[in-house]
């Protein structure tokens, strides 16, 4: 399987301003540029858009892996942060909160740092530190769904 987006970029870099576009028209001419990258802006940036996707397959690669120890969790919530210091991404920390009903919270993180080594995202960020802080929690507060 192969996916694509597509940037373009007008302008110069710290003046310009650009668009993003993925193959699914999910992100479709979504704003980017300088301010939303290095100060205070409010549009998008690429380290959003990777936080994003590994959080995302971090927690789908999680359920696969209990699931293959013969549990099935009630929710997984994955907070991704990713860090860029000096124009360089330096790091992505997870922060991981999943429901597994009849799994004992002193096995939850062996499942959740197999599923952090082999997440097709932290493979590709191989080249960063990549943390994790991982909890099994009995209840989630309604803040997100």
């Amino acid at each position: 399987m192969k996916r694509t987006a597509t940037a373009n970029w007008k302008g110069s870099g710290k003046e310009g301003g650009g668009k993003l576009l993925t193959q699914s028209g999910v992100i479709k001419n979504k704003a980017y540029d300088y301010r939303s990258r290095f100060e205070d802006g409010t549009f998008t940036n690429p380290e959003e858009l990777i936080a994003a996707a590994h959080a995302g397959c971090f927690s789908m690669k999680l359920s696969f892996v209990l699931g293959e120890a013969g549990f099935t969790p009630s929710r997984i919530e994955t907070k991704c942060t990713v860090t860029l210091e000096a124009g360089v991404i330096t790091g992505s920390h997870l922060d991981v909160k999943a429901k597994v009903p009849k799994l004992k919270a002193k096995n939850f993180p062996q499942y959740a740092e197999e599923a952090k080594a082999n997440c097709p995202v932290s493979k590709a960020l191989g080249a960063i530190a990549i943390t994790m802080d991982a909890q099994q929690v009995k209840t989630f507060k309604a803040k997100t769904e």
